[in-house]
């Protein structure tokens, strides 16, 4: 991957936390530092669709604990009866 040069200024006491954190992990400061911007950078994305592009149909109330039990293992089970090459 290239990659491009950067200056930016930062906090002493951040990269005092940066540079010990490198040394105990034996990575380098950079590479802490090009994580940080990745993660900083998909927090910051825009996404051309929603997250949930579907809306589904409720009661129209919270469910109970007991209702989404019964809902999750009766998927689990759908799933799994059409699941032909599982060994059971």
């Amino acid at each position: 991957m290239s990659m491009k040069r950067t200056n930016v200024y930062a906090d002493p006491e951040d990269l005092a936390i940066i540079k010990e954190a490198a040394k105990r992990r034996g990575i380098s400061e950079a590479e802490i530092i090009r994580q940080g911007i990745h993660l900083a950078a998909m927090a910051n994305r825009v996404w051309d669709e929603p997250l949930f592009s579907r809306t589904f149909a409720g009661p129209g109330r919270s469910l109970t604990k007991a209702e989404v039990r019964d809902t999750v293992t009766e998927a689990v089970r759908r799933e799994a009866g059409s699941d032909s090459g599982s060994a059971e």
